[in-house]
């Protein structure tokens, strides 16, 4: 009881508790039912106490079944303090792992009087259950293949504070994770910059401030919302930005309305019949007059954004006029055109090529692009999950690249869990996030030519490591070994992301062209981690792998009893080759035994070398005990 009511009582107690024990230690199931409301809550960030927790189990309907909502408050009046909750989560383990050995020595016995096994066999079975049993061998429920334990919430704080203050407000006044506003904040601060300014992290590798962002969220998550809160700036300064060239804009149309129409009266007189005509000085006149009209140039009206479904010609030519866009929507209309909704065939080059900033020209007998020198897209759109798996099966979209040149969230729902009276955005906080990215946007848009900053010493040297530590986790047996096309731009997403943490800070000052340091690095790497772990789910989620699929043959073969009836309580492996006539090789069923160990139906155990000469010890994979028929150990 003391555990629950700590619980109840602080959410730091709750921490503590939840490292020790978990749902299946209870002796009774109403604790059990209880432990999990308090955990589901607290990992959705809703506020935890008798009252709040009483009515999440009113919902569910299982008040009654633990007690009523007096129980849940005389949890808390029989706790003398939340502080001790650790000592009582480990009294709990304690009482629980007492109760499992006598069930165990029970089951044995029972089995051994009943003659149902043979000796060997019940030997095997104790021999497998007892090793399981003990406060420092506890098994956790494994993550299913296809899906990963909880996914990280976006670090918000490496923000800058004007950014992260408005991404929490929002976040919070929508009742939406804020890794739908943060993404929406990178896709806005990569609008303002992106194309107008490059990192140079070491001499021969720049990289460019434009971003692919994608935060898939089901339907009904209030995206609209949010994204309109996040990029309403955006808008706001393109719209003055064209009020303000306006005038500039008709000026020049009218001094060239003028001079084609002086070329063009001259023209008709040098048509006119007569002899007294010098149709050469007209014609040559004329020609001055067009001359000059084709010299007057009228400025485009500006843009920084193009619609959420234009198709790719008119993205290409959009570009070659404005060179730096962005494609920004609540939905995932831009998918479907990339899948090629209007075409038999993907045409994903200015995708593609807008993303690294290389030359884009198009040249066919029926459709003559114009090229564009370093075109700069930036792409922010929160799709619901399934239109993933459509782009995802678009043809080309994974060989070509595209799919590796995003940013990828997958947050978790809380459908079911908002609260209904939030308060709005605070005043100063959305005034100030539209006056620094408005300052941000113009600063840059300023700009003749794109400008390149570099990154400090400690900068690079920070930027390096991450590299090396990419390096080992491309290795065969590694999570990314599956992924080496996406990761394979992970540093490079790390330095734009750095470059843009780095405008942010210094808007309004003359530093922003200073070199990174290495403290955006450091936070840009934050949250370049988070994406990385999401688009681990994403990856799942759109298609298997084939560290996936071999897994999935490995962990059928251990859900089989071996020919004399017995389990795999331990494997090696060699012994997973034996799993399908697939495996040829100890290399091929690496990386599915490291992701198995990944999401926890295996553990891998390696002994001490021992100093003598030789091959080095053989690992040894113990078998979650939940996948033995009939056993009760499936934590």
């Amino acid at each position: 009881m003391a555990t629950l009511g700590a619980m109840l009582l602080s959410r730091d107690a709750i921490e503590a508790a939840h490292r020790i024990v978990t749902p299946q230690d209870y002796y009774r199931p109403a604790h059990a039912t209880i432990h999990t409301a308090v955990l589901a809550m607290f990992d959705a960030g809703l506020p935890v106490d008798p009252i709040t927790v009483g009515a999440r189990l009113r919902d569910e309907g299982g008040l009654q079944r633990v007690g009523g909502a007096a129980y849940l408050h005389s949890l808390v009046q029989a706790t003398p303090t939340a502080a001790n909750c650790t000592y009582y989560a480990e009294i709990v383990v304690a009482l629980a792992e007492k109760r499992r050995l006598i069930e165990t020595g029970t089951r044995l016995i029972s089995q051994s009087r009943q003659g149902l096994s043979g000796n060997d066999e019940i030997a095997a079975r104790a021999t497998a259950d007892l090793a399981v049993i003990g406060t420092a061998d506890r098994w956790p429920e494994p993550v299913p293949l296809g899906s990963h334990a909880a996914l990280p919430p976006f670090p918000v704080a490496a923000f800058t504070p004007w950014v992260a203050e408005q991404v929490a407000a929002v976040a919070e006044f929508t009742q939406t994770p804020p890794d739908l506003a943060a993404t929406m904040a990178l896709a806005a601060l990569s609008t303002a910059a992106g194309g107008r300014v490059h990192v140079e992290v070491r001499p021969g590798w720049r990289e460019q401030s434009n971003l692919y962002l994608v935060c898939a969220m089901p339907p009904a998550s209030r995206k609209s919302d949010v994204f309109a809160a996040m990029t309403e700036p955006i808008y706001e300064v393109e719209r003055l930005l064209q009020e303000e060239a306006r005038p500039r804009i008709i000026e020049a149309e009218t001094a060239k309305d003028a001079a084609l129409a002086e070329a063009e009266g001259l023209m008709a007189k040098a048509r006119k019949p007569g002899d007294g005509v010098d149709r050469a000085a007209l014609v040559a006149e004329a020609s001055a007059a067009r001359l000059l009209a084709e010299e007057i140039d009228v400025p485009a009206r500006p843009r920084l954004t193009v619609s959420g479904d234009i198709t790719p010609e008119p993205l290409t030519h959009q570009l070659a006029i404005h060179r730096c866009l962005a494609a920004l929507s609540p939905e995932g209309d831009l998918f479907d055109i990339i899948a090629g909704r209007y075409s038999a065939k993907p045409n994903l080059g200015v995708f593609l090529q807008a993303h690294k900033g290389e030359r884009l020209q198009t040249d066919r007998i029926t459709r003559e692009q114009p090229s564009v020198d370093k075109p700069a897209l930036t792409i922010g759109v929160t799709p619901q999950p399934t239109v993933l798996q459509d782009l995802a099966g678009a043809h080309g979209a994974r060989d070509r690249g595209l799919l590796a040149r995003f940013l990828y969230a997958l947050p978790a729902s809380n459908l079911g869990y908002r609260r209904t009276r939030t308060a709005p955005v605070p005043e100063p906080v959305a005034r100030r996030y539209q006056a620094t990215l408005t300052r941000l946007v113009r600063t840059l848009y300023a700009l003749p030519e794109p400008v390149t900053v570099p990154l400090t010493p400690q900068a690079d040297r920070a930027v390096e490591a991450l590299q090396d530590d990419l390096e080992v986790s491309l290795r065969p047996e590694q999570p990314l070994s599956h992924l080496l096309d996406w990761a394979g731009k992970l540093v490079g997403h790390t330095a734009r992301v750095a470059l843009l943490l780095h405008l942010a800070d210094r808007v309004g000052s003359d530093e922003w062209g200073r070199p990174v340091e290495q403290e955006a690095v450091d936070r840009a790497a934050e949250i370049t981690a988070y994406y990385t772990q999401h688009a681990l789910a994403v990856f799942d989620l759109i298609g298997s792998d084939p560290a996936t699929e071999a897994a999935q043959t490995i962990l059928e073969w251990l859900r089989r009893p071996k020919t004399d009836g017995t389990w795999r309580t331990a494997i090696k492996r060699r012994d997973a080759v034996a799993a399908s006539r697939r495996f040829r090789t100890v290399a091929q069923v690496e990386p599915a035994l490291a992701l198995l160990e990944s999401h926890g139906y295996l553990r891998a155990e390696t002994p001490p070398r021992t100093g003598r000469a030789g091959h080095p010890a053989t690992t040894t994979y113990r078998v979650h005990p939940s996948l033995r028929e009939g056993s009760t150990h499936a934590r």
